[in-house]
């Protein structure tokens, strides 16, 4: 080999010596930005929360056997709705406590409220909407 074509191995080496460690300072600064910016953990959920069901999108019965589930741990099941999900919370109460749970629970108390939610466009009023919270109780 001739000296030029040496030299102008080296200095390739060199370079890519040097890219590499301006990548691996840049992979650093990126890991430790992306550390910096986590979220802090999800706090763990009380005890009471773990009671109350959020009525959704789901099917009927998934919410009926989360109920009962709660029901034979505790004495108390705080089912919560609003909008369009409130008959089917009312369902899953009635489900719970007729089909599953007879003789053993009852509706302990029925509350009835209404939300204000923003509006997704600027300039509109706060829309409201309706909300329930049953509760179940073992008798």
């Amino acid at each position: 080999m001739s000296k030029k074509k040496t030299v102008k191995k080296k200095e390739a080496v060199e370079k890519e010596t040097v890219e590499e460690v301006v990548e691996e300072e840049a992979e650093e600064e990126v890991v430790e930005k992306v550390k910096e910016k986590k979220k802090p953990a999800p706090q763990a959920r009380t005890e009471e929360q773990r009671q109350i069901i959020y009525i959704g999108k789901k099917n009927t019965i998934s919410y009926v056997l989360v109920a009962v589930t709660i029901l034979n741990k505790h004495d108390s099941c705080n089912i919560q709705a609003r909008g369009r999900q409130i008959s089917k919370a009312v369902d899953v109460a009635e489900i719970a406590r007729r089909k599953f749970l007879q003789d053993m629970v009852e509706v302990s108390t029925v509350n009835i409220g209404s939300e204000d939610i923003a509006s997704d466009v600027e300039g509109m009023p706060p829309k409201t909407v309706s909300t329930v919270e049953i509760i179940l109780k073992k008798k």
